[in-house]
């Protein structure tokens, strides 16, 4: 009798305990958040390795790009991005130029031409280089059922979108060089879309890439669609040619149709700071880092326009960046270096299958190997 009252005072002890109250688990705080010390060492480091970019309207394209650059090349306190919503491409350049805290921005060849030619900017191409070309922004001409032709706009009113954005300029200069007067409206784009329906305004452009959630999300059959632009030698200097189709814009191009439009070269620019200046190291670090993250930048979650780009297709009328050249030279070299090390290897495997001695003819070997790869269906090298 006393071993089971033993055993019963056991048995509740026990379940006593796993009845009281525990002590919450804490969870962990993210170490950056429980670092302290004196104000000036705290400000110093926030602020060493954190780069500014400035990539336009925050419901454009060139944000995103901006967006993931910063989520695909953060590195806590020793690299952080921070992206900058402006008022577009087009003052993004200006920006670049002339705002504190701005190290890089996304721009336009359009727009640089312009700051070069037109507002004459002193020295513009020493002070600003590329990094590399990002995907081409294509001039979207949304209208009223009733506009057939980009002629059709003549005298009518039309949404360039914000003073500084990218359609701001664009948009005039195309206008310009086609020779068809509007009456000019300059507003935010989702105010524009509000007038376009009501019939206030008969149009409204943007330059953006293709495609984008701003014309995806118009419903069919509202009566609006999307309008031709014709390309002409008199654009050819700072644009090239682009299209929509269905699969862009289901909604807003006929099955089997295409609309013809322009489109303009993207970039992402940095300030070329001198070589002994604190804010060329940001810069010089960011940009290494991103050729180091490249193949990153080609997957998902990252969008697939990334995967269209070249980083080693030139600007023209732009100077690159001298460590994004040092960081192309080295992803040319560490990929012909990846293609030897293959070659050598398959050749190996070639001998090893065919039985070929080591002291037969190789350049004879070499070419027997050639077709080997190609029997396999291996490009030749």
């Amino acid at each position: 009798m006393m071993c089971r009252v033993a055993f019963l005072t056991a048995a509740l002890l026990v379940l006593a305990a796993d009845l009281a109250p525990r002590p919450a688990v804490a969870q962990a705080i993210p170490q950056s958040l429980q670092e302290s010390g004196p104000e000036a060492t705290l400000r110093q480091r926030k602020n060493a390795w954190t780069v500014g970019i400035v990539g336009g309207l925050i419901d454009g394209s060139s944000m995103r790009f901006v967006d993931e650059l910063a989520k695909a090349l953060d590195d806590g306190d020793d690299l952080r991005i921070l992206p900058i919503v402006s008022y577009g491409n087009a003052s993004n350049l200006e920006d670049l130029l002339y705002l504190h805290g701005v190290d890089a921005a996304v721009t336009q060849a359009d727009v640089f031409e312009y700051f070069r030619v037109e507002r004459r900017t002193p020295n513009l191409a020493a002070r600003v280089n590329y990094v590399l070309p990002l995907p081409m922004s294509d001039l979207h001409i949304l209208a009223r059922e009733e506009i057939r032709t980009i002629q059709d706009l003549r005298g009518k009113k039309v949404n360039f979108g914000p003073p500084g954005s990218g359609s701001s300029l664009t948009g005039s200069i195309v206008f310009q060089r086609l020779g068809i007067p509007v009456e000019q409206v300059m507003t935010d784009q989702t105010n524009a879309l509000h007038q376009l329906r009501s019939g206030a305004i008969s149009a409204l452009i943007r330059v953006v890439t293709k495609p984008v959630d701003f014309f995806n999300k118009i419903p069919p059959g509202s009566g609006l669609h999307l309008l031709s632009v014709p390309f002409s030698k008199s654009m050819a200097d700072y644009y090239g040619i682009g299209e929509f189709t269905e699969k862009d814009y289901p909604n807003l191009v006929p099955a089997g149709r295409t609309v013809d439009t322009v489109a303009v070269p993207s970039v992402l620019a940095v300030y070329n700071w001198p070589a002994n200046h604190p804010r060329r190291a940001k810069i010089d670090r960011m940009v290494t880092r991103l050729f180091d993250n490249w193949d990153k930048l080609q997957k998902p979650p990252y969008h697939p326009k990334w995967r269209d780009i070249n980083p080693a297709a030139t600007v023209p009328g732009w100077t690159r960046f001298p460590v994004a050249e040092q960081m192309l030279q080295k992803m040319r070299s560490d990929a012909s270096s990846r293609q030897q090390s293959s070659l050598r290897n398959e050749f190996q495997e070639f001998l090893t299958r065919s039985g070929a001695g080591a002291g037969g003819d190789r350049e004879a070997l070499f070419r027997q190997f050639l077709q080997w790869q190609q029997s396999r269906g291996a490009p030749p090298r």
